[in-house]
């Protein structure tokens, strides 16, 4: 992981196309903009997370179905 020192207003750019911004500093909380192409999503990871978790479901339930079809 690289950890970076970013001051208010200050940014980093990630693959040319994206850049985050700290748009602000209250107490523990840190706001973040964040610039990058509408193909490219951006999540918080805890939704990203429920995402992942519905696709392993998902797919776990597309298996069952398929082989209860074969049967």
């Amino acid at each position: 992981m690289l950890a970076l020192t970013r001051k208010k207003q200050e940014a980093i750019v990630i693959n040319n196309n994206i850049e985050i911004t700290v748009l602000e500093v209250k107490g523990d909380q840190v706001k973040l903009g964040i610039s990058a192409p509408k193909s490219i999503p951006v999540y918080r990871k805890e939704i990203y997370v429920e995402i992942q978790n519905a696709n392993k479901e998902a797919m776990s339930q597309a298996n069952v179905d398929v082989l209860s079809k074969l049967l």
